[in-house]
């Protein structure tokens, strides 16, 4: 095991931008104190911006905005086995309406969930401000790290290099 490597400020966002970019799509819970795992939903984080902020697209209707409303605490679950990266995001959501905010953000995509497109009057942006991160990265695929894990094993050393830590923004 190796040992963490907590990232601060620039280092931080960056090493935030690469994993989200990665793994893109998270389980978003809102509604905390119930802990029941219906207020988990699978979303696609559209980006990570310069200050370590996480934005997202939902329906001003739904019910995550509608509980991000009673209480902003929320937590982000990222996971990309194939590559053994994952990450966990706690921090508060607001609600945006910003209309240039939505253009920046748009893509074709959206139009899925947004059937009026850009000007769809239900449409909104999620910014999600991390309080605490940790992350789990291993470096390489799958099928490499599986040979490095056997030969890990007829050596006696461990050959998978891997990077745990913090990041503060």
């Amino acid at each position: 095991m190796n040992e963490a490597n907590n990232l601060k400020a620039h280092e931080g966002v960056e090493k935030l931008k690469e994993l989200v970019k990665d793994i893109n799509i998270c389980l978003f819970c809102t509604n905390l104190k119930v802990d029941d795992g219906a207020t988990c939903r699978p979303m696609a984080a559209q980006e990570v911006d310069e200050k370590g902020n996480l934005w997202f697209f939902s329906g001003i209707d739904s019910d995550k905005n509608r509980e991000i409303k009673q209480d902003k605490h929320v937590q982000l679950f990222f996971s990309n086995p194939g590559k053994s990266s994952y990450l966990v995001v706690s921090g508060e959501a607001e609600i945006v309406l910003d209309r240039d905010k939505i253009e920046e953000y748009w893509s074709p995509l959206v139009k899925t969930w947004f059937k009026e497109g850009k000007d769809d009057p239900n449409i909104s942006l999620l910014k999600v401000f991390p309080k605490s991160t940790y992350y789990w990265d291993v470096d390489g695929n799958r099928m490499i790290n599986f040979i490095k894990m056997v030969a890990s094993v007829a050596t006696g050393t461990n050959l998978v290099s891997s990077e745990q830590g913090s990041i503060t923004v």
